[in-house]
């Protein structure tokens, strides 16, 4: 069969300044007709860059690209811009990563789509408000009409993911590159988008290029696997061939940096250790698990949640009754000094609502929240003070969280000034860089900004600021999401050494099961502001009670 798409000998450079750095390094291989392939390795593997090549995406000025481009025999390196425009959009369409910024947030849903129709078809205007319905309807959006006239910011992850694949698929193309479009989603929404594609590629027969870190989903819609680290392909064939028996040590250890769900390790092995095989598989025994539980449950908790109540109001005019949106609705729990209690929902559970909450960045509706014998909701502003110092957040995106115009070095001394914690700004210095060390950065790095760094570096600065202030509890709230499976597993062993060293307390804040239950001592399971399920955590994945709770686990990819 005649290939759809042909990349040979492909290598792309970008020139900054007197330096070129090649990412990509004479690659090679083929999409063929009504195939999903999917393209997997770490962050900077060239992945991305590979398909914004496909695309005409890269910037013309500062990237030299050699070798061949194909598209149904016609090189697109070598195609003039008249002509390329007539096959973007219309026969080679992207869904990018992060649809926010992806989406015009001043325009409709409706019109962003119909925008693309307008541009590449010449139907009628009501023609095109009825193709842009049908294909709110193909995509599953709930209330397509309604949709139609909703803003970006008025809908979920999930639902603004689907918006970009309608777009995507508006000129019914022959080739869709789908590049990370799960990460940062829930488990249930990336089997929901999964599940989507898949359906799609069989209704219309267009091919897909499926790019991701996670080899484990990969194996859930792709017939076709190339694995790629530092710019080169390391290994390629079928999901059988490659999942099953991989040939490489590179694409063994993708496949072993995941959680396993069947057994509890003291440690996750990172692509690193397992590259230069400096990683021991050890286990915890559950004596030595119930001999710990033993221990931290034998206090009084660190933080008791009681009968807690978020709730949101909006008023939709001056005369119409306002909505009640119930975030958190009558929740309790308890957390122990040395404990690390995971709670698991999808988006719109309230986890991250029941976090801010105890930080007070929002309101409780009623309830109480007891840290260390004292009622926080009962404090004033200034009594808190204390407070903010011994419960810490690490962010879920440290670039947002981090100004852009401060060195790193400046924004974690900030709040220790703030917090009068050590007496002069030099013995704060030479306590910085001692968490730099911790947390696997540089002295050096104390001067340099955000944009400098990697996005697992950056979430390192966030764990070293959250440190800073020496707290009791740490609030994770999504902290290793956006980060790719061996970035993730670094930085969850992290975690982990630093609660062993500083005998932290965690509250762990995510949608995936399984890298909750890798972390988590307890397991509470939120759905729609409610407790669903609380308990053990091994106890819990191994016989869940609720029909929620096994749809989370489900939905989890395994593999093969």
């Amino acid at each position: 069969m005649d290939s759809l798409i042909s990349i040979k000998n492909l290598s792309i450079s970008f020139n900054n300044q007197d330096k070129t750095n090649k990412v990509v390094s004479e690659i090679g291989f083929e999409v063929l007709p009504n195939q999903i392939v999917g393209v997997v390795g770490e962050s900077g593997s060239g992945k991305s860059v590979t398909s914004m090549a496909i695309m005409g995406l890269l910037p013309t000025n500062i990237t030299k690209v050699t070798g061949s481009i194909l598209y149904n025999g016609l090189s697109l390196i070598e195609i003039a811009p008249r002509e390329f425009r007539k096959i973007i959009g219309n026969e080679m369409s992207m869904i990018f990563q992060e649809p926010m910024t992806s989406l015009n947030p001043s325009l409709t849903c409706g019109e962003q789509v119909a925008e693309v129709l307008a541009l590449h078809t010449s139907l009628s205007k009501k023609e095109i408000e009825d193709e842009v319905l049908s294909l709110f309807q193909k995509v599953k959006l709930p209330r397509p009409k309604k949709m139609m006239s909703q803003y970006p910011h008025e809908l979920s992850g999930g639902q603004k993911q689907r918006i970009m694949i309608a777009m995507a698929i508006a000129c019914k193309p022959k080739l869709l590159i789908a590049d990370e479009p799960t990460t940062a989603l829930d488990v249930g929404v990336q089997k929901e988008i999964v599940l989507l594609l898949k359906a799609l590629q069989q209704e219309t027969g267009m091919s897909i290029l499926f790019i991701t870190h996670d080899l484990a989903l990969i194996t859930e819609i792709a017939h076709h696997i190339v694995v790629m680290q530092k710019g080169k392909i390391v290994e390629q064939g079928s999901v059988h061939q490659v999942f099953l028996n991989p040939q490489e040590i590179y694409t063994k250890a993708l496949i072993n940096a995941r959680p396993k769900m069947n057994i509890r390790l003291k440690e996750l092995p990172s692509v690193t250790s397992y590259l230069e095989d400096d990683f021991f598989e050890e286990q915890y025994t559950p004596e030595e698990r119930n001999l710990y539980h033993q221990k931290i449950y034998s206090q009084q908790p660190l933080l008791e949640v009681k009968n807690l109540k978020t709730y949101y109001f909006s008023k939709n005019s001056w005369f119409s009754k306002g909505n009640v949106v119930k975030a958190v609705d009558n929740v309790s729990f308890r957390v122990y000094q040395g404990e690390t209690v995971g709670l698991v929902g999808e988006s719109g559970s309230g986890k991250s609502t029941i976090g801010r909450t105890i930080l007070n960045l929002e309101k409780a509706t009623s309830g109480e929240i007891w840290y260390d014998g004292v009622n926080l909701l009962s404090l004033s502003l200034r009594e808190r003070k204390k407070y903010r110092q011994a419960i810490q957040l690490i962010f879920q995106d440290p670039y947002s969280s981090l100004n852009p115009m401060m060195k790193v070095g400046e924004a974690i001394l900030e709040p220790m000034v703030r917090h009068d914690i050590l007496e002069t700004n030099e013995e704060r210095k030479n306590y910085i860089y001692q968490l730099l060390a911790k947390v696997g950065l540089e002295k050096e790095h104390y001067d340099r900004y955000p944009h400098e760094f990697s996005g697992g570096q950056r979430q390192r600065i966030g764990i070293a600021r959250a440190l800073a202030l020496q707290p009791k509890l740490i609030i994770c709230d999504e902290s290793v999401s956006a980060l790719d499976v061996s970035v993730q597993a670094q930085v969850l062993n992290l975690l982990n050494k630093l609660k062993k060293e500083f005998e932290f307390t965690y509250l762990f804040i995510s949608h995936d099961l399984s890298i909750v239950k890798f972390m988590s001592d307890q397991l509470i399971v939120l759905n729609k502001g409610k407790i669903e399920e609380v308990g053990d955590a091994d106890i819990i994945y191994k016989s869940p009670q609720k029909t929620y709770t096994k749809s989370l686990i489900s939905a989890i990819p395994k593999g093969i």
